[in-house]
């Protein structure tokens, strides 16, 4: 442990509690008219009207409303209240319907058969029908502008529509997990003739206006096909740049909700009697990636020892606050098929050391990581990380960058950087950064065996014989592969005593997965 180890927030205590109690007087007048002891949170059958005020980090100016096309955290937030798939991971990380009433397979898993709902309607009032979706998928994986979700729909041959609420998707080959697809949030429906300048979708709110990195506003769509919801008027997500602002902007009501707090305040959050704070136990986390095609980290002898040289525990306690679970570079905890017989990796100096030797760098060596606050504790995990590995003869000159520039033209190029993912299944996160063409591919990943143990699990029909072939890829990238996984986060959000409707939530998308169409306020806040 470093005699002085970095904090886990730049956002200290004192500042917070500065914040609050500056902030906290004259807003809790406003939001209740009494005693900070009285302030209880709303009761009974939700209220109707009202503007939700919704506070993210990890935005910039490349924000999008496409639907096809969401990269960061606001993306996200936006996409799933303007569109909706066909099905959705629930609270539980269950894949439940959405506009589908229900997907079936063939036998083969060949077919793939999505019975549609039969009272949805667009924002602009137009039915949503087959040909919607068909046209959908068509976009997403035009072979000349591919879009998040085309990697995939790899085994996607055509979508047939067989009915006005009816449609089949014919696959090049079987494919027993295709209906991860239907629900993942890049995969939105939308109209046949959708134009991302002009968003259309189904989702319970629709557009208003949009600013990028600054601001998004959005009405609820009175027609929406869920009885009774959205219960807001408005929702308004607000970009800011970091963990003070946006923490401040709530102590100070700014605005009524935030994604994501600094999980070492939780407790200091908590204890202002104005806020709830919201905790979900996730699969999501936030990894070192290291491009296996680029010196050093083309020799597997060096991965494996920037991985020895990682203490899991502390960077769990030190970044997260003790609010996760530690991990063994491997990814997808909650799939069925998640090996836990792969020994537990720890921090291992000597046998770090002697690898570093052996792959040539006796006196250890010097290696750029790049960083950015593009999640909550990722220039803190960089910080720690940095203060460990030296023990190693690692030393690691951190550079730190914006999200926008983070994410811009070197995305992807980084040798030695970060990133992070939500929670997924192995099979879908192999798709989308993990796979030799996957389009998130960080790590530059690529291996003959393990591209055709994947390719052999796809197809295997049995879930038994599946999570065999699985645990062997595992293996692989667990041996050679360019993550360093060393844990996983919980899920921490705030938001005033007086906003109903959020729930704990396993898919590590803040705000009970950014479902706002069931968020309500009470009293004379609605």
């Amino acid at each position: 442990m470093p005699p002085n180890p970095p904090p886990a927030t730049s956002l200290s205590r004192r500042r917070l509690l500065g914040a609050g109690m500056t902030a906290g007087a004259g807003a809790m007048l406003v939001a209740c008219g009494g005693p900070a002891g009285e302030i209880e949170a709303p009761k009974g059958e939700p209220e109707r009207g009202g503007r939700l005020r919704v506070g993210l980090t990890g935005g910039g100016a490349s924000d999008t409303l496409d639907a096809h096309l969401p990269v960061n955290t606001t993306d996200i937030a936006r996409c799933i209240n303007l569109y909706e798939t066909l099905l959705y991971y629930n609270d539980d990380y269950v894949l439940t319907p959405l506009l589908a009433t229900k997907v079936t397979s063939s036998p083969n898993a060949k077919v793939w058969t999505a019975h549609l709902r039969r009272d949805v309607v667009f924002h602009d009032g137009r039915p949503m029908t087959g040909k919607d979706v068909a046209a959908t998928f068509a976009r997403i994986t035009d072979p000349k502008d591919p879009k998040s979700g085309a990697a995939g729909l790899t085994d996607l041959d055509k979508v047939v529509v067989a009915g006005e609420h009816k449609v089949e998707f014919h696959l090049k080959s079987p494919n027993a997990a295709f209906d991860d697809s239907l629900g993942q949030y890049a995969n939105g429906i939308v109209p046949a003739d959708y134009d991302p300048k002009h968003p259309v979708g189904t989702g319970p709110f629709k557009v208003k206006s949009f600013t990028a990195g600054q601001q998004s506003v959005f009405a609820r769509h009175d027609h929406y096909w869920r009885q009774g919801q959205p219960y807001l008027d408005e929702l308004v997500i607000l970009d800011f740049s970091d963990d003070d602002a946006i923490v401040n902007a709530l102590l100070s009501s700014q605005v009524d909700a935030i994604g994501q707090i600094p999980l070492a305040l939780t407790q200091v959050i908590g204890s202002d009697p104005r806020v709830n704070v919201l905790t979900s136990p996730t699969g999501s986390w936030m990894p070192f990636t290291m491009r296996i095609d680029k010196k050093p980290f083309d020799d597997k002898r060096v991965r494996q020892a920037f991985r020895l040289a990682v203490d899991r525990k502390q960077m769990i306690e030190q970044v997260y606050s003790g609010h996760g679970r530690i991990g063994n570079d491997m990814y997808a905890p909650f799939d069925p098929a998640y090996s836990k017989d792969l020994p537990q990796r720890r921090q291992d100096i000597r046998q770090a050391k002697k690898l570093l030797a052996d792959a040539g760098h006796p006196n250890g060596l010097d290696v750029e990581l790049v960083t950015a606050p593009i999640q909550s504790g990722a220039v803190e995990a960089a910080q720690v990380f940095a203060q460990q590995a030296k023990k190693a003869g690692i030393r690691v000159n951190i550079r730190r960058v914006d999200s926008t520039t983070f994410f811009g033209d070197n995305y992807l190029k980084w040798t030695f950087a970060q990133d992070f993912w939500y929670t997924r299944n192995f099979l879908p996160q192999v798709n989308s950064g993990t796979a030799q063409d996957a389009p998130f591919n960080e790590t530059h990943w690529k291996n003959a065996k393990f591209t055709k143990l994947v390719a052999e699990a796809t197809k295997t029909i049995n879930e038994g014989q599946r999570n065999r072939l699985i645990e062997q890829a595992q293996k692989i990238l667990y041996d050679e592969g360019g993550y360093i996984i060393w844990g996983f986060s919980d899920q921490a959000d705030a938001y005033q005593k007086y906003v109903a409707g959020l729930k704990p939530n396993r898919t590590g998308l803040s705000l009970s997965g950014f479902q706002f169409r069931r968020v309500w306020l009470g009293g004379s806040n609605s």
